[in-house]
This record gives C-alpha cells, structure tokens and sequence, in this order.
C-alpha cells in the first residue's frame, strides 16, 4: 500500500497501518506539501494554504509549530530530516517512487491507456481495476476547504476526469471479453450519474443488448437523446448512433471500433464555436486588432494559397494582465465568418496552477472535438500531429491556443497547411516558433484607460473626479487587468467617491492587493509568471527567478547589464543572458538597447518577493554591490567631464564588474543626465543601510555633473542629503568634501556669502587632516569667490597662495585650473593683457584634457580680455567657440553666460542690434530656467544699451 493518498480522505500509511494525523491545520499542510511533491513550496505558499490569501500577523511562528508537528507524526516513515526538509525559501517533502497513490494510479492509467489501444483487453481490465482500486472517495474529502480552493479544486476535477476514463476502458475491455452481465448495475448506475457522458451509454447499450435485453436497451438511447437534445442542443455521436442501429438491427454482437478500422467519423457540418465570450467594454488596441486581423484573415496575404500553404502562426505575448486572451478572443469573434468550420479553443495552463497541458492531452482533445474517435488515437504525440494535421487539412478554422509556456507546447499543434489560422498568447515571446509572426503588447495609452475606466464604472464619474481618476490610472500603469478590477469595485460600489479608492491604492505598499476583485487579481496574475519561474525544473530560470527577486531591490529606476551585474553579484555577460530570459517571458521591460525596468506593479511585486524570499543579509549585500558601483560610476564620470584634481579617495568596497568606459566628456555627462535619479535614490539608500561613506561620496561625485548643469539645483538637494547623513554618523572626512562641494555649489548661483562660509569649514576641517591638496583647491575656489565678487587684490592672493600649496603636491592636472584662477583676478584687476596670456596657456591644456564645459568656461573669459584689448575677430572667435560648446552640451545657463559675455563684446564695439539680439536671447533663457543673476544682468544690459544708443556712445 502508498505510504501516502490523496484519493478520498489524507491519508499516512507507515506499511503496518494508517496513522493518525490529528489537527486540520498538519492534515492541510501535509497536502500541500504532497500536491508539490519533491518540489521546494514557499513559505508564503504554505501560508496561504494554511489560512488563505490574509494569513494572522502570527502565521510564521505558528507555520513552524505546524511543520515540527508534521515531522514529529512523518518520523515513523523514514529519515525525518530527508522526509520534510526545509530548503529556502520553505519547504520539500520527499515522496519516493510508489510511495504516494496518484502517482501509482496514473502509472496504472499509463499502462491500461497502451494496453486499450492495443486491444490488449486482459491487460487493459487488469490496470483498469488496479488504477480503481486505489480510490477511497472523494479526493481530499476531510479537508474541503483546502481542496476548494483553486489550484487544488482544478487537480480534483483532472483526477476526478481521469477516474472515468479509466471506467470507460476498463468496461470496454470486459465487453470485449464477454463480462457484459456483470456490467449492467455498475453501468446503470453510472448512466443516470452521468446523464450527458455518451460512452457510458453506449457501454450500456451493448451490455443489456448482449444480456438480450433489447427493449432496456434502446431505452438507454432514447434516454441519451433527449438528455442531449434538451441540454446541449446536440445528436449523439456517431459511435452512439451506431450502436443503436446495430440494436435496432438485433445483430446481438455490435463490435467494438478499432484504431484500425474506424479512426474517423463522418464530419459533422455543424461548425465547432469553442471561443469564451468575447469581453465586455474592449477599448483601445486598434493598430493590433488591425494588424491581427490582417495576418489571420484567410486571402489576406496576397500570396497565400487556400490549401497549399503552412498556415502562419501569430504570437500575441506580453506582461500578465496586459489583456493578450482579451485581444486574441475578440479578434476571433470578429473573424468568425472567414472560418466558417468554426474556431477551436485551448487554455494551455503555461502560467496557471497546476500542471500545463500536454500537447498529446491537447491534440486528443481537438482530435476528439473535430470527430475521431478517442480509442482510436495513437499513444505517440508526434503521431498524433499527424493525424491532426491531416483531419485539418481540408477544413477552415481559427486555432485559439491561449496562455503558451513554450514553444515546444505549441508546435505539435499546428495544422500543416489549409486555410486555417492560428492565434497563440503567452507570457513568453516564443521567439523560437518556426514562421511566427510577433504581437507584443505593452500598456494602454492614457486615451484607452481613461476610456475603458469610464465604460467601466461610469463616465459622469470620471468627468466629476478627473484628478482622482487621474491617480487611479497612474496606479494601474496601462494594465487592462487592474483597470478592470478598480473598474469593477467602483462599478459595484456606486457610492463611493473615486477618491476614496484613489487614496486606498496610493499606499506605498500593500497596493497590488488591493487591486483584486471576485476572480481578476493582479498580484496572483503575476505570481503565476513569476511562481512558474522560480518553481521550474531548468536551473536557468529559476536563476532568472532569483535575478527578478534582486531587482526588486531597485525597482523605480532602469538598469543595464553591468549595473545589474553588481546588484546580483555575477559577471556581467550572466546578467546579461539572465535579463534577456526576463524580458522574453515580459517581467521586465526592455525599452532601450541595453536598458531594462519594470511595469510599475511589477516592481512593486518583485519588491514583495525580494522581502519575503532573500535574507536581511542577502538584500543589504545586494544593495550595497550596487551602490559601489555607482561610487565608481559617478568618480569615473566626474574624472572624466571635469578632469577631477583630487579625487575622494576609493571606497573600501569595489565593485567586481567593471562601470561604464565613458569615450568622452559628453558621454559622461549623459550618463550624468539619464542616472541622477537612480544616484539621488542611492545616496538615501545608503543613508539608511548606514553608509555615510557611499552616500558622500556619490554626492561629490556628481561635480562632473554639476559643472555643466549647476542652474538645475539637482547637485544642491544631493549634497544636503549627504550631509544630513554625514552628521549624523559623526563623519568628519565626509563632512569636509560635503561642506567643500557645497560650496562650490553656493558659488555658481552667486551666493557668495554661503559660499565663503562652507569653505571656511571645509578649510578647517582639511587643515586638522593635513590634506595639502585639498586645502590648495580650496583657496583657488575662495580666489574664484573673490573674483565673482569684484574683489581683484583678493582673488589674486588666494589664487598665488593656491598656486603655491599645489606645487607641493604630485598634481598635474592641477596647472590648467590655477592659471585660470590668475587670469581671472588679472582681468578683474584690469590687466587684460596679462590676463590674455594666462588664457592662452591654460586653453591648451583644457583642449588635451577633452574638458568641454571647462574649456567653454576658459573660451569665454579669454573672448572677454581680447575684447578690451580691441581685437574684435580674435575675441568673437572665441565666443562663438564657446557658444557651440555650451549648446551641444545642453547647458542653458552656460549658454545664458556666453551670451551676455557676447552682448557685452556687440556694446563695446557700437554693435548695437546685435548687442541687442544676445541681451534679449539671455533673458528669455534666463526666465526660462530660473536664472535670476542672469535676468538681472539682462535688464541691465538692455538698459545701458539704449543709454547708449542715445549717447551714440559706449557706456
């Protein structure tokens, strides 16, 4: 006897006798662990089998009682720690080969299903009889509860289904071998059960008739007939009616068909219409519908032939709950009458509870649908393609083949020429379908969800909360599957404001539960995807499963593969490869070569089950990988862009894979650009896994940034975040670069007073260090704060005592920066010339340092010095340098600076229009980015040229 069954009451047999199990709560645990079998079930999975989808805040300590309870009554089978073995992220029962009754009864179906269709009938009674002895009731009978519940009540119905196929050949066999007497009660009783199943009938039929009882018989058809006319609308088969003419005929000896002799029975006109209802309110999808109906639409094609050509299979996949059954369901209803033998129709349970469906189960069952006869299938899959391939060879029908896990689910079957179409969904691209055409879907436009949300609960609703509907759809993302479960609460809750919902779904957390309504739930929709992955025999995807759970760690922002190498801590070419897989089965979005995210709820799924399913341990060195990484990014990228001087010093933690190889300065500063939302996230991550040293040190990192894009204040609100943090982890070599970058922060937008403070800070702080470096750039920037406020005596002491402090030091690239510094105070002390020369010197050393914006910065202060020394050409070629620069970069108040430099140059010549045209230029850009200084300036400017206008005079 199966130490285990699960075929009526749970039942624990130790090989002596049946052991008691005691509290529901063991006897429901023990099932779920046996319906996965050998397989790893989480804890979450375990819970809501325990007490449903809202398990008690005390479920994980009582799930542990649980399973040391279960442990304790399992210790009588075997080793205990091999039985029930807790492997993360829960729980593996092992069951060995015979040790449980489902598995030895669909061996004895195995068996009994060879032997039928070999007319082997002793073989076929003896396995029929074996398989029905293993059943004791109803399946799961003392737990109903559990077994109610979906997947388990989809399992029972498939055993329940198997269990009368197995009767079918089992009584088949025993007619063949003349038992018909002893069949009439069992058969009898199995009819009026089962009043619409036709082989039971027949069955019946032939037994009363062999028992000579003809009239009983007949009685039995009439019965059938009017039980499938009044319920379905439909005849009996043609097996069915067979029989009865044999009956009629008083042949006394009907015979049984064979594969050989009958396989096929005559067609029946009646078109197959197996499609699901079309869905209510269809919105939106108009280019695909288009498109699908013109792949799928027979003569479409301008050279396809109606019975010579492979029909051409077309692939509608996309995310869970993108609505790919919705569009693939209503394009056939639209198309039902170019097919006019009917549609056929198939749920493939690649991403549904339970096990997917095979495709010899499949091709049976439209084997069967389309008129063959069941005991006339081959057991060989590849035979069966055959045979479906030449019954639908002649006929004009749509294949619907809905919820695909791979292509190797779908290729048997496909129909190998005719007019027929065919229409696969899958949560996987199915890239690899031989000849397919591919329908990726991605979320609704605004247009569409704010259409389908009004057919849903109601249109004056929406036009009198637009901004509640406005959250409300920012919330579902485009999905149709969470439009249509808010639609669907609000539709059944007339009284409810649409605030009121908008404001429960605007929780940072817990959100994907509450988009669930009767039978439509996002979060279990996605869990399927994700359940299939991380479950699955390939150690690849449940790699990939693993790679999703991380990824959860950063789900806001875009990553490539070599920021995703750090997060998951593989080299890059792996991640890559593990991406890739994500995207194909579309649990993460690939909206860029080489860029990848999530769907919004999406993240915040991956994000549930990186909490519920890795360590403490495991996310914090996840997401310090990570940020490392971008330590080393942004000090790469601020190298680069600016040529940093002194560089912060590394970081304890590197990163394994290498970061971005930035060509140039432009690159590096888009990078800047794309990344400073993800970099702005990081430094307040870093913050809260108590890393003041990553988090100030991606703040200075971003000057390389903010040298170009200063005006945007971005540096401003990152390097206050780093501070906080800095302070609060008394970190004083952090403080002293924050406080430094600040100010240098504090002097491009002009606020010198703030600017003087930070660096007198930062100075102190760098002086009690002993950093000669860092106290020679500081004084350079006090010299460019006294230069900025007019102080020339000043600018050029500091700047000398700068100049002084870095010949101390092993700093090369330090010389471009100090003579710029020189040239500056000269040229406010009025010694142009001098200052010219200074310029002249630096410019080329900016050039080899590939430094635009520095360069940009040099061209123009250069262009102004030669415009006091009269040499108008020479100093407009170096503002027009400038310029070009500045626009090419994007850096708009860079360019606001070159144009008042050049509006400046235009006056000093009597250049009056064209001063003109630059003044008016620098303040509409200044207005446009908020650049006070600069409007100012403009308004003076303007204001002086007309002076002097009036003078005909320079001002």
């Amino acid at each position: 006897m199966p130490t285990f069954g699960l075929l009526g009451p749970l039942m624990v047999h130790d090989g002596i006798q049946q052991r008691p199990l005691g509290a529901g709560k063991v006897r429901v645990l023990l099932a779920a662990l046996l319906l996965h079998r050998n397989r790893t079930i989480s804890k979450d999975g375990l819970k809501e089998a325990l007490w449903g989808p809202n398990p008690p805040a005390t479920a994980d300590a009582s799930l542990a009682n649980h399973v040391a309870r279960l442990r304790r009554q399992l210790a009588s089978l075997g080793d205990d720690a091999r039985r029930l073995a807790a492997e993360p992220p829960g729980y593996r029962l092992h069951v060995g080969d015979g040790e449980l009754d489902v598995d030895v009864f669909e061996a004895h179906v195995s068996a009994a299903r060879r032997a039928y269709l070999h007319q082997d009938w002793d073989t076929a009674a003896r396995r029929s009889t074996d398989a029905m002895a293993l059943w004791r009731g109803q399946p799961l009978a003392d737990i109903p509860d559990f077994a109610d519940a979906e997947p388990q009540a989809r399992l029972v119905q498939q055993l329940l289904e198997t269990r009368l196929q197995v009767l079918e050949w089992g009584f088949e066999a025993a007619l063949a071998l003349g038992r018909h007497h002893e069949l009439v009660p069992q058969l009898t009783a199995l009819a009026s059960e089962h009043p619409l199943r036709e082989a039971f009938h027949r069955q019946l039929m032939l037994a009363l008739h062999r028992s000579n009882r003809q009239p009983d018989a007949l009685q039995v058809y009439v019965r059938l007939r009017r039980s499938l006319v009044e319920e379905l609308g439909v005849e009996p088969s043609a097996t069915v009616r067979a029989t009865h003419q044999d009956v009629l005929a008083d042949e006394g000896t009907a015979v049984v068909p064979t594969p050989a002799s009958a396989a096929i029975s005559p067609p029946e006109r009646r078109p197959l219409r197996q499609l699901p209802a079309d869905v209510g309110y269809f919105t939106g999808r108009d280019r695909e519908i288009s498109t699908l109906t013109a792949l799928l639409r027979p003569g479409a094609d301008a050279g396809r032939q109606p019975l010579d050509r492979c029909p051409r299979p077309v692939v509608v996949s996309g995310m869970g709950g993108i609505g790919k059954t919705s569009l693939a369901v209503h394009v056939a209803h639209r198309l039902h009458e170019d097919f006019p033998d009917g549609q056929l129709y198939a749920d493939l349970r690649g991403f549904s509870p339970g096990r997917e469906r095979s495709p010899r189960d499949l091709l049976a069952r439209f084997l069967s649908d389309l008129g063959v006869r069941a005991e006339s299938l081959p057991d060989d899959t590849d035979d069966c393609a055959a045979l479906f391939r030449t019954v639908m060879a002649e006929r004009r029908m749509l294949l619907v083949l809905d919820n695909a896990r791979d292509a190797a689910q779908v290729t048997p079957l496909l129909p190998g020429s005719g007019s027929c179409g065919v229409v696969v969904t899958s949560r996987h691209t199915l890239a690899d379908l031989p000849d397919a055409t591919l329908v990726p879907l991605t979320p609704l436009d605004a247009d569409a969800q704010e259409t389908l949300l009004a057919a849903l609960c109601g249109s004056m609703r929406v036009l009198e909360e637009p901004a509640a509907a406005a959250d409300i759809l920012a919330v579902c993302g485009g999905l149709p599957l969470a439009l249509r479960v808010v639609g669907g609460r609000l539709a059944s809750r007339p009284a409810w404001p649409l605030a009121l919902l908008a404001r429960q779904l605007s929780s940072s957390s817990g959100r994907l539960r509450e988009l669930s309504v009767g039978g439509l739930d996002v979060h279990a929709t996605f869990a399927m995807s994700y359940v299939a992955m991380r479950d699955s025999e390939k150690p690849r995807e449940r790699a990939a499963a693993r790679a999703f759970r991380l990824l959860g760690l950063w789900p806001e922002h875009e990553l490539t593969p070599h920021s995703a190498a750090a997060l998951l801590g593989l080299p890059v070419r792996e991640a890559a490869r593990l991406l890739d897989l994500l995207a194909d089965v579309h649990l993460v979005q690939c909206p860029t070569p080489d860029r990848y995210a999530f769907h919004d709820l999406l993240g915040e799924y991956a994000a549930e089950r990186a909490a519920a399913e890795e360590t403490p341990r495991e996310r914090a060195d996840a997401s310090l990988r990570l940020l490392s990484w971008y330590v080393a990014a942004v000090e790469k990228a601020s190298r680069v862009t600016v040529g940093e001087t002194q560089p912060p010093p590394p970081l304890d933690e590197q990163p394994d894979e290498p970061v971005p190889d930035f060509g140039d300065a432009q690159q590096a500063l888009r990078w800047y650009v794309r990344e400073l939302p993800a970099i702005r996230q990081a430094i307040g991550r870093a913050g809260s896994l108590g890393r003041s040293d990553v988090a100030w040190r991606l703040a200075v990192g971003l000057f390389g940034y903010a040298d170009t894009y200063w005006w945007t204040g971005e540096w401003d609100t990152c390097l206050q975040a780093a501070l906080a943090i800095a302070v609060e982890r008394d970190d004083t070599v952090g403080q002293a670069w924050l406080y430094r970058r600040l100010a240098v922060a504090h002097g491009m937008a002009y606020r010198n007073d703030e600017c003087l403070e930070n660096l007198q800070i930062s100075l102190n702080l760098f002086e009690r260090a002993g950093d000669i470096t860092a106290q020679a750039s500081i004084l350079g920037n006090m010299a460019a704060l006294h230069t900025q406020a007019g102080r020339a005596e000043e600018a050029l002491l500091y700047a000398l005592r700068s100049q002084e402090l870095y010949r101390r030091t092993d700093n090369p690239g330090s010389e471009a920066l100090v003579l710029g510094r020189i040239a500056d105070a000269l040229q406010l002390a009025g010694d142009f010339s001098g200052a010219a020369e200074q310029h002249r010197r630096r410019i080329p050393l900016l050039r080899r340092q590939a430094r635009p914006t520095a360069l940009a910065t040099g061209l123009t202060n250069y262009g102004s010095a030669l415009q006091n020394l009269g040499l108008r050409d020479e100093a407009f070629a170096a503002l027009d340098e400038a310029m070009a620069i500045r626009r090419q970069l994007g850096d708009h108040g860079g360019e606001a600076d070159c144009l008042a430099a050049t509006a400046r140059a235009h006056h000093h010549f009597s250049e009056w229009e064209a001063a003109r045209r630059c003044w008016h230029a620098c303040l509409d850009l200044a207005r446009a980015h908020t650049l006070p200084q600069r409007v100012q300036e403009s308004l003076d400017g303007i204001a002086a040229l007309e002076r002097a206008c009036t003078t005909g005079a320079p001002t």
